[in-house]
């Protein structure tokens, strides 16, 4: 938001033993006293804000007569410029004193005024809680007063702004030459290859889409950002890194991100494929990334007055901290196992009717052998309709049979069929990301290493008297002992699979106390699910003030 004023302007009569010298060492010498530095003097009369005479001089090394009336400032023509104006807003200043403040910006707020940002502005309202900043009490540019570094506008965290011209000159000197230190916070799609890396590639305007920053190898500027890896979230879905720049391009840590592959969440323009397909996932996590996911967390420098070290840091806002919490807070994935014929079908019945999300292995190899199934028309392909039905189905019979005939023919069908049915399991826990809990009963899933490969979280067991299993059980599902006895053959004994555990189930007795085992079963998955939740939490607040602390002792950010 902007108001029209005339800001501050000089007038000079130039002295005749000032005959030959340039216009700009004139103003520099005239005005160094009031504050005003020589870029801002450059500044002013590239952009017309000079008068010889009356005439309007862009030159600065116009050479003087003597006797000249010079004019110089803001608004040298009386018409007056649209300057910012003060605007009530809620600034959290993390450090103020008679030459410095420091605020933590919220994401959403442009930093100053610009074409086609209407405001308010953070500029709007630092005059208004610091006015003596303006460009006419402190002879800063009066459309940028005390603007030493800026944020993008989606971008939150620390930013420094000087109260006096002579302030700014300092901290701006510092910033050119790399004296102040930066840290940031970014949440980032994927896992970067390297745990820590550093990213030196020139930055310049995008060739085809000049509203765009881009590495480019002909016409940019010296970029170089360092990363490094914090945390990864489950699956390598995305990760937590923190990233110190030791050059201050537009949209550097933005455009470096994207440059190996790693944009920032949220972030439409540099990652426009990942963040479409964020926005189509099918869990609350589409909707918890507005704004490129960026926080400008640690903030170093030299104080211009006192010469002492500040150092400043501020945790992530609320929007940040909600989806980093949320990456790891998805269903608890529960593998159910046992010995075949051992209750783990009646245990999941009762968790279905307990309304729990349920997958079971075998209802989806059903599935995959069915007329026009995957598995059916990979079977079908490879074996040339030999083990098909004429619907195009298996003939389940005819397989099992050359099966169990052949140890080389069961592991070539187990290794067609498991990845299909490993591939909708993973389905299956994406679709229910957001439940607490889900549990996935799954015969081989030891003996197919599923647990090892991180596609579960913990493994139930189901313990089952062997006279119990091979007797009562058996007959209750038709089984000959002869199959059941092959079947036992294709899996590790009982023993091994309870010792890979993390919990087990009995079921020796009716269903009721299957149902009781059930329910523990919910109990324990249920406290796991919070503690791991809650594990979380507790480690992200210690991160924030460790992380800080490591900045100041190892000078990284430098």
């Amino acid at each position: 938001m902007t108001k029209s004023t005339d800001e501050k302007k000089w007038e000079r009569e130039v002295a005749p033993s000032d005959a030959g010298l340039r216009l700009d060492k004139f103003w520099g010498r005239e005005l160094s006293d009031e504050g005003v530095s020589r870029g801002r003097v450059k500044s002013w009369i590239e952009n017309g804000l000079a008068r010889v005479d009356g005439e309007v001089v862009t030159k600065g090394k116009h050479k003087l007569s003597g006797y000249e009336t010079l004019v110089i400032g803001a608004d040298t023509s009386g018409a007056g410029d649209s300057l910012p104006e003060a605007v009530a807003g809620d600034l959290d200043a993390v450090f103020e004193d008679g030459h410095v403040v420091v605020v933590d910006k919220a994401a959403g707020l442009t930093t100053h005024p610009a074409p086609g940002e209407p405001g308010p502005t953070l500029v709007n309202h630092l005059l208004y809680k610091w006015p003596d900043i303006a460009g006419d009490a402190s002879g800063m540019d009066g459309q940028r007063p005390g603007i030493v570094h800026r944020l993008d506008k989606d971008t939150s965290g620390l930013i420094a702004v000087a109260r006096t011209e002579a302030d700014r000159l300092k901290l701006s000197a510092d910033f050119a030459d790399r004296k102040i230190r930066k840290v940031y916070l970014a949440i980032v799609h994927g896992k970067p290859e390297r745990e820590t890396g550093v990213i030196e590639a020139p930055i310049g305007r995008h060739p085809t889409q000049k509203t765009r920053m881009a590495v480019v190898e002909k016409g940019g500027r010296e970029a170089k950002s360092d990363y490094r890896v914090l945390w990864t979230g489950p699956r390598g879905l995305a990760s937590l890194v923190a990233v110190r720049i030791h050059t201050g391009r537009t949209h550097q840590i933005r455009v470096h991100m994207a440059h190996i592959g790693h944009p920032l969440l949220g972030d439409a323009v540099y990652g426009p494929r990942e963040n479409a397909e964020w926005q189509r996932r099918p869990d609350r996590l589409a909707t918890l990334a507005p704004r490129q996911m960026l926080h400008a967390f640690y903030l170093s420098f030299t104080h211009p007055a006192s010469g002492k070290k500040v150092t400043l840091w501020r945790k992530p806002p609320e929007d940040f901290l909600t989806l980093l919490g949320a990456l790891p807070r998805e269903c608890l994935r529960v593998g159910i196992v046992g010995m075949p014929g051992c209750g783990k079908s009646a245990l999941l019945s009762s968790l279905l009717e307990a309304e729990q999300p349920c997958f079971s292995a075998d209802e989806s190899v059903a599935e995959l052998y069915r007329p026009g199934g995957d598995g059916a028309a990979m079977i079908g392909q490879r074996f040339g309709g030999e083990y098909s039905q004429e619907d195009g189905g298996v003939d389940k019979p005819a397989l099992f049979a050359a099966m169990r005939g052949s140890d080389r023919m069961r592991r070539e069908i187990m290794d067609m069929v498991h990845p299909m049915v490993r591939h909708a399991c993973e389905e299956f826990f994406k679709e229910h990301r957001d439940e607490p809990v889900c549990y996935a009963e799954i015969p081989l899933l030891l003996e197919g290493g599923w647990h090892k490969r991180g596609s579960v979280d913990a493994v139930a067991g189901v313990r089952c008297p062997e006279e119990k299993r091979t007797g009562e059980l058996r007959k209750l599902r038709g089984l000959d002992s002869e199959i059941l006895a092959v079947f036992d053959s294709w899996q590790w004994s009982e023993k091994d699979k309870l010792a890979a555990c993390d919990i087990e189930l009995v079921n020796d007795a009716d269903l009721d106390a299957l149902k009781t085992e059930a329910a523990r079963l919910q109990a324990w998955a249920q406290e796991r699910f919070e503690r791991r939740n809650a594990d979380f939490a507790a480690w992200l607040d210690k991160l924030w003030p460790n992380l800080a602390a490591e900045f100041d002792n190892t000078g990284e950010g430098d």
